[in-house]
């Protein structure tokens, strides 16, 4: 039987745009900090400012933009989230002083939420159901792509070319997300507004209680995730590994992108007990050989089975978040998902930092994020064993 498609011209449009909306992010935070401290005079404390201006952006705005996006035609908000952004962009390069910095970010952080989560719920809504699992895995590929593209470009623009070179290339990045949001017009059944079934406001208004377990499972997930990615430069360069640093993501990367079609496959014929509890296994595995490593070949082994872990946990608990709900609710279910997320990484570098303050790396990772695993795995194994729990 022929399997129904899944890389079609409305789901790569989706796809590029997400793409591009993470790559703006994943720039800015490589190469806003040097332009902080080279064209204002700045250091680590207004670069961490601009960071948290643009977190608390996304955290604030992303559970309204559920409701948004479920309350309005998708497509056209989209393409308003896109020129909204690319005037931020274009901003950017007239900021003359830190506070219109900070103001900027914290905007780019609003738009950020609004857009994101609009296409990975027109993408979800695209997809067939019979390979929705697949098809969310390879849109979560994008996000992956953009965290190792985008510091990379970051840092070229700004180390070879200038601040100024860099925020209009940000500005074309804009311009681009919005051609590729309109190159195709979505059905109506993924665009149109849901039906309004009530007046007010309630808290189902922008949490999706079906979403909510899956949602809080993967951001214990990005919890621990959250520890590598904060911390992992003052973790290399305790090892001497600093350099290395951008091999850890590209191989991380990699190994996502090369075992993402099977995961995807064998979540949407077996389930996700298949991908999940073998993701569970060499996520803590990773991390403990993490927090063992003093030298390269070790870097890269982590990576590795950190990069097979997290590819199989990331977009299982995204598919179940998104799934659990009707479609009339994607919208609020995919916020639901992401916020979660937002908030996981925000506590991360919080609460993991005092842990590595008060006992080290080596615990941090090897004791503290694998105990976030082992009750993510238990949690995971109580919420399966609910009977009326859906499992595509």
């Amino acid at each position: 039987m022929q399997r129904e498609p899944l890389w079609t011209p409305e789901f790569i449009s989706m796809g590029s745009s997400n793409l591009l909306l993470f790559m703006s992010q994943y720039i800015m935070v490589a190469a806003l900090p040097i332009v902080i401290a080279e064209t204002f005079a700045g250091g680590d404390f207004e670069a961490g400012m601009a960071m948290t201006a643009f977190q608390v952006g996304a955290v604030l705005c992303r559970p309204f933009a559920g409701r948004l996006i479920d309350a309005v035609q998708k497509q056209r908000l989209l393409r308003l989230a896109a020129v909204v952004f690319f005037f931020i962009m274009l901003a950017f390069l007239f900021a003359r002083a830190l506070p219109a910095i900070y103001l900027l970010r914290f905007l780019h952080g609003c738009i950020f939420a609004l857009a994101t989560t609009a296409a990975a719920a027109m993408a979800a809504l695209i997809l067939p159901l019979s390979r929705k699992g697949e098809g969310i895995g390879y849109f979560a590929l994008s996000t992956n792509l953009a965290m190792v593209i985008g510091p990379l470009v970051g840092l070229l623009l700004v180390g070879n070319l200038g601040s100024h070179v860099l925020f209009l290339f940000l500005t074309a990045l804009a311009a681009l997300t919005f051609v590729l949001a309109s190159l195709r017009r979505l059905p109506p059944e993924v665009t149109a507004p849901a039906k309004r079934q009530r007046r007010g406001v309630s808290i189902k208004d922008i949490i999706e209680p079906r979403s909510l377990a899956p949602s809080l499972l993967g951001g214990l997930v990005f919890f621990a995730y959250g520890g590598i990615l904060t911390f992992i430069p003052l973790y290399a360069k305790s090892l001497g590994l600093q350099q290395e640093t951008s091999l850890f993501f590209v191989v991380f990367a990699l190994v996502i992108i090369l075992t993402r079609p099977v995961i995807g496959r064998l979540f949407d014929a077996k389930g996700p007990d298949w991908t999940v509890y073998p993701g569970f296994a060499l996520f803590a595995l990773g991390m403990v050989l993490f927090s063992q490593v003093n030298e390269l070949i070790g870097l890269l082994t982590a990576a590795a089975l950190l990069g097979c872990g997290f590819g199989a946990l990331s977009p299982a608990f995204q598919t179940l978040a998104v799934s659990s709900a009707p479609p009339a609710r994607a919208g609020v279910a995919t916020a639901t998902y992401f916020w979660s997320l937002d908030i996981s990484v925000g506590l991360a570098a919080l609460l993991l930092g005092v842990v590595a303050a008060q006992f080290g790396y080596t615990f941090m990772y090897g004791t503290a994020c694998t105990f976030v695993i082992a009750c993510t795995a238990g949690c995971y194994w109580l919420w399966r064993r609910r009977p009326a729990l859906p499992t595509r």
